[in-house]
């Protein structure tokens, strides 16, 4: 009679344990799963800031180089105009 109860008080202990271990490995995966999306989420936004530097630094290079450019452009475009309308004050 106590060889049954022993025994079945180690059969639940290992039930237990196994059950338990299941659980882990339910938890195990769901966790994987959920650090599988945020490394996608993180790697879609890496992405697009990527993109906004890309842009920013394009804008940047633009502004830098379109400026000095249109101001020597402006004031080579009023010089000959005003030589121009000196040629036709003349005639």
């Amino acid at each position: 009679m106590i060889d049954h109860v022993v025994l079945a008080i180690i059969i639940g202990t290992l039930a237990a344990i196994v059950y338990s271990l299941r659980i882990l490995v339910l938890m195990e995966r769901r966790m994987a799963k959920m650090e599988y999306h945020i490394e996608r989420l993180v790697m879609k936004v890496l992405r697009e800031e990527l993109k906004i530097e890309r842009v920013e630094k394009g804008i940047a290079r633009k502004l830098k180089a379109s400026k000095p450019s249109k101001k020597k452009k402006v004031a080579k475009k009023r010089v000959v105009k005003k030589k121009a309308a000196k040629r036709k004050k003349k005639r």
